[in-house]
């Protein structure tokens, strides 16, 4: 279910994209089935007994909207190369653009340009796509 949008802007997109990756680290995990153990069941339901300190709690699970919007941001990934990929969801993670940069042997800078000129690309290709819609169905 797409969303209704009059002009898609470079922030728009790159908030979409930092959404994305938010609700995709909000799954749940993958676990292949089968066999089931007990025990670990019976150690969590007494905290008590055994206080961990450090436990890493996981987030609430993310809404279906959420997981919609995720999923229509997926298939955006798919008008970009493999490289140009790798960039957009390193710096949807919040990696700095340093890091980045070394990833992509470039300068910090010529990394954030190229990230910017492929937010651009996507928020072009979706105004495109919008307006061929409305043209469409005038």
């Amino acid at each position: 279910m797409a969303e209704t949008r009059t002009e898609w802007t470079v922030d728009d997109v790159a908030a979409r994209f930092a959404e994305a990756a938010e609700t995709a680290h909000k799954l749940p995990r993958v676990r292949p089935g089968g066999y089931y153990n007990p025990w670990m069941t019976l150690a969590v339901q007494v905290p008590e007994r055994y206080p961990d300190l450090e436990r890493l709690y996981r987030p609430m699970p993310p809404s279906p909207k959420a997981v919609e919007r995720m999923l229509e941001t997926m298939r955006w990934v798919q008008w970009l190369e493999v490289e140009q990929r790798h960039l957009v969801w390193m710096r949807a993670n919040r990696y700095e653009w340093q890091q980045i940069g070394r990833r992509f042997a470039c300068d910090r800078n010529t990394a954030a340009r190229r990230w910017r000129r492929l937010m651009e690309l996507v928020a072009w290709r979706l105004n495109t796509l919008s307006a061929d819609d409305t043209l469409g169905h005038a």
